[in-house]
């Protein structure tokens, strides 16, 4: 006979689902938890995060743990959902860290940093290195435990109504950015805003912003940016590569049984992986899509990105001596990309520039 938790330990999460076998929770109660997203609907790939957690913890549970998925609004705003996890009103949220630097800059390091480490050294810092040691200890302030859910891959640095020829063009551009990174663009002179996503088209429309940055080619192809600011500026020097998050409330997740627990843990490392994949076969044909119907490809002049380098590691050294957590956190994360980045150097970086100058 099958033992379906040998299946589960050794099998993971493919195997389960290609065998068709739930692992053995008969005798676990019945559990529901309501998710509330930081995230569109329409958004299939980062809110699709969401999703694709919960149907792999439907599946493997034989329907006897299901988690309902509601976008931004539904239950509580898109920047609402940690309050909402942290008092108990819902049991899960999926959002992105950054969105909360302004409880503690700390949060900001679990989503992305200004020229931090890219998807793949994330995955490594968390999953083999400290981060999610230190991450879990950083939210256990907050009444969460969380699980990486998800990586948008490195980013575009979004849409402008204007050229940025130089670092002058920053001086006051009213500029969507995500929060944390609005610190940076401040401090070169910009005007950062901070709006949900479903926010930035009619902001760019109507002049409310100069600039916009969202994730990148596919998902912004689905907002319609192109449509009111035609200058589309690379790279996203300030996400390398954005991690999502599964924040769960401490009670809730203490009163799951130790299969149900294992499960969490499964499904939102399914999710994990399924939407950097989706970014990444989906963003080349948006991209060519775009460019076909006259967005301009524009990299970030030199001296923007040297300031906002020089910026960010001023900023980072100021927070280290003020906020004792961030230090914490922020001296492993620092210690663990100078060797990832070393590493990187000889290998990823020189095979990738060789692959992109070849014709294929």
């Amino acid at each position: 006979m099958l033992d379906r938790r040998s299946l589960v330990k050794h099998a993971g999460i493919a195997g389960v689902l290609a065998a068709g076998a739930a692992p053995a929770v008969h005798a676990a109660p019945l559990v529901r938890w309501r998710l509330a997203s930081s995230f569109p609907k329409s958004l299939d790939t980062i809110y699709g995060g969401a999703e694709t957690f919960a149907r792999h913890v439907k599946a493997i549970s034989g329907g006897r743990f299901e988690v309902s998925v509601h976008p931004a609004g539904e239950l509580m705003p898109a920047f609402g959902v940690v309050d909402g996890v942290q008092q108990g009103r819902i049991e899960a949220a999926h959002t992105a860290a950054y969105y909360f630097y302004e409880k503690d800059e700390t949060f900001a390091i679990g989503g992305a940093i200004p020229f931090g480490l890219n998807s793949r050294q994330m995955s490594a810092w968390t999953f083999q290195g400290n981060g999610l040691r230190l991450m879990r200890e950083f939210y256990a302030a907050y009444n969460m435990v969380h699980f990486p859910c998800g990586n948008t891959g490195a980013q575009m640095g979004g849409w402008f109504r204007k050229d940025i020829r130089s670092l002058a063009d920053i001086k006051g551009l009213k500029f969507r950015v995500n929060g944390f990174a609005g610190k940076v663009i401040e401090r070169m002179g910009g005007q950062p805003q901070n709006l949900p996503g479903g926010e930035i088209y009619s902001a760019l429309e109507n002049g409310t912003i100069d600039a916009g940055e969202w994730i990148g080619p596919y998902d912004d192809q689905k907002l319609g940016f192109n449509k009111v600011a035609p200058n589309y500026y690379y790279p996203g020097w300030w996400e390398g590569g954005l991690q999502l998050d599964l924040y769960v409330n401490r009670k809730a997740w203490e009163a799951l049984s130790p299969e149900f627990k294992a499960l969490v843990d499964v499904a939102s490392s399914a999710a994990h992986v399924d939407m950097q994949a989706k970014y990444d076969a989906r963003n080349p044909a948006a991209l060519k899509q775009l460019v076909n119907a006259g967005a301009k490809l524009r990299p970030f002049p030199a001296d923007v990105m040297n300031a906002a380098f020089k910026v960010s590691r001023d900023l980072y050294a100021e927070l280290s001596a003020s906020n004792p957590r961030w230090a914490k956190v922020y001296a492993d994360y620092a210690r663990f990309r100078g060797e990832q980045n070393l590493w990187f150097r000889f290998t990823e970086a020189t095979f990738d520039r060789f692959m992109q100058g070849q014709k294929l």
